[in-house]
């Protein structure tokens, strides 16, 4: 089952002061990003953020699942999705541990 647009949408505004939150389908469901970093994933209308240690420390009670079928667990939020400051947080933590993203190779134009 997909994620709806309004699930997205809601966990999108849910998240302050972490950088500008953007979101990008993906496999048929959502990537989600703060400046172009990912944090997470939205699968089946639940919020997967990635595991770090500051995360596992904020969270206490960690929940993991894999977001799909073959992928590695991630911290499963659903219990405080609807606590703003709390999952606003939990991104920011969860953000300074996780690297840059690395700069996209361009493709060599093709030659006539």
């Amino acid at each position: 089952m997909a994620s709806s647009k309004e699930f997205v949408d809601f966990v999108v505004d849910q998240i302050e002061n972490a950088g500008e939150i953007t979101t990008k389908s993906m496999f048929g469901e959502y990537g989600i990003f703060s400046n172009g970093k990912i944090f997470g994933l939205i699968c089946d209308n639940k919020l997967f953020i990635k595991p770090t240690q500051a995360g596992r420390t904020f969270i206490k009670d960690v929940v993991e699942a894999p977001p799909y079928k073959g992928a590695k667990p991630s911290f499963l939020v659903e219990d405080k999705i609807e606590d703003r400051e709390w999952l606003s947080e939990l991104v920011r933590v969860t953000l300074k541990e996780l690297p840059e993203p690395k700069p996209r190779k361009r493709k060599p134009k093709k030659k006539l």
